[in-house]
């Protein structure tokens, strides 16, 4: 069994963004020469996610009006997190969004249904993180 470790970095323009790093991902699987096996995507910051859904801007909208509905950022007193920082919400939203996703690969490539796309979800962002990619097979 050969594995791959790679890690992607990323500095958002705004505070909240969802960036497709699908092809990032599968350039790293071409990268390994793996051609069976699993990839493991992570983002490694408590403020950030990664998720697997549709490529559609009405639905990253969507996604931003349900999570603000959910974990709203202000007022940033309602949260006890926030003594000390100003991004409890964010943390919230990541724990909503999930923390990684784990994919199949088969025959060198994402085994994915036809609309499926990796996404890095950031809620705290404009500073510099990250997400691991981390690939085992053969």
């Amino acid at each position: 069994m050969k594995s791959h470790r790679k890690e992607l970095w990323f500095n958002t323009t705004t505070r909240r963004q969802y960036i497709n790093i699908t092809r990032d991902v599968q350039n790293e699987i071409d990268i390994s020469g793996i051609k069976e096996g699993m990839v493991l995507v992570n983002a490694m910051h408590i403020s950030a996610s990664v998720f697997i859904n549709d490529d559609e801007s009405g639905l990253h909208q969507d996604f931003e009006v349900w999570l603000e509905k959910l974990a709203p950022e202000k007022p940033h007193s309602q949260y006890k997190h926030n003594g000390y920082e100003d991004n409890a919400d964010a943390h919230l939203k990541r724990q909503i969004m999930g923390r990684e996703v784990v994919c199949a690969i088969t025959n060198g490539k994402l085994d994915f249904g036809p609309w499926e796309q990796i996404f890095y979800g950031e809620y705290d962002g404009m500073r510099k993180k990250r997400v691991l990619v981390k690939i085992i097979g053969e």
